[in-house]
């Protein structure tokens, strides 16, 4: 498939994700028991059922990228042959990306981001931290308002590149509410704080990147499928480039919407694993199609669709 394989982030999580791929696969269904037992985490409790879990990151980062794994799964079940041009995922999904690109095993991949996702709990404990989205202004603006405000001691910066009109800013919660009105005044349509208890990509998660760093030395392999880094939307494929990059992507912002122009003219097609909300996304970013596989529904139409 001369496809580019998209994986979502935190934030697309909710209760019910993958039974389908669960209840009518075998793969995905032998996929998350293995998981349970390797990670030790009841994930046909944390993702099926109504639970206090699924919304703290130590939980929540595993048991998105397990539901993006079977959803990859269940398509190789269908297409053992499955190829695509290169993977790329938003923050959390740039792990699944590799995952898929075989930079180390799926269950090597869930124990990690377990970890990465405690040591990110651990560091905003601390500190009250949080995210906040803002739709309506320009980058460059964001940029120096940003900056302004860190001029005054508030810490806050540019977290996420969503899409045109979209950024989401990371920062201490209180500055964050401080500098709401700075950034409707300067012409927002809206700013809104989100329900996060982390504040991703951004230096204050300098220790969870340093945590993270001696993990991912452990699992990462030599050489692997092409994968588009979120720091600098540029491919990368071995594991000297991914130890650099992935331990710069937790203090740095998601480049999302320039990764996805960056390759949107070397493939016919996206497909995004397990949610919509980079379908969402995508539609504001490209002209090219993207297939989203939240069910089995949505993995006949596809296949259906490129076959």
């Amino acid at each position: 498939m001369n496809a580019a394989f998209i994986f979502p982030g935190q934030g697309s999580q909710n209760f019910g994700m993958g039974k389908d791929f669960y209840e009518n696969s075998v793969k995905a269904k032998q996929l998350l028991e293995n998981a349970s037992d390797f990670c030790k985490i009841d994930f046909k409790y944390l993702l099926f059922e109504e639970n206090d879990k699924l919304n703290q990151s130590e939980f929540t980062q595993p048991a998105i990228v397990l539901n993006s794994l079977m959803a990859y799964s269940v398509v190789l079940e269908n297409v053992p042959d499955l190829s695509f041009k290169l993977a790329l995922g938003h923050s959390l999904g740039e792990f699944s990306a590799l995952a898929v690109s075989d930079a180390f095993s799926f269950l090597e991949v869930l124990s990690l981001v377990n970890k990465r996702g405690f040591f990110m709990q651990e560091d905003c404990a601390k500190i009250q931290a949080g995210m906040m989205v803002i739709l309506g202004l320009d980058d460059i603006l964001i940029e120096e308002l940003c900056q302004k405000a860190r001029k005054e001691n508030k810490q806050i910066f540019p977290a996420n590149y969503n899409c045109d009109g979209q950024i989401v800013i990371a920062g201490l919660k209180s500055d964050l509410a401080d500098c709401e009105n700075m950034f409707k005044n300067a012409g927002a349509k809206r700013v809104m704080l989100l329900n996060m208890s982390v504040a991703s990509h951004c230096p204050l998660l300098e220790n969870a990147s340093n945590k993270l760093f001696v993990e991912l030395e452990k699992v990462l392999k030599e050489d692997f499928k092409t994968v588009l880094s979120n720091v600098n939307a540029k491919a990368y494929s071995n594991k000297k480039e991914a130890l650099a990059l992935l331990k710069a992507q937790l203090v740095s912002p998601v480049l999302y919407k320039q990764s996805i122009k960056t390759c949107e003219n070397e493939i016919d097609y996206f497909v995004e694993f397990g949610a919509s909300v980079l379908k969402g996304l995508n539609k504001k970013i490209s002209l090219k199609e993207t297939y989203a596989l939240t069910n089995m529904s949505d993995i006949d139409k596809f296949l259906k669709a490129v076959l």
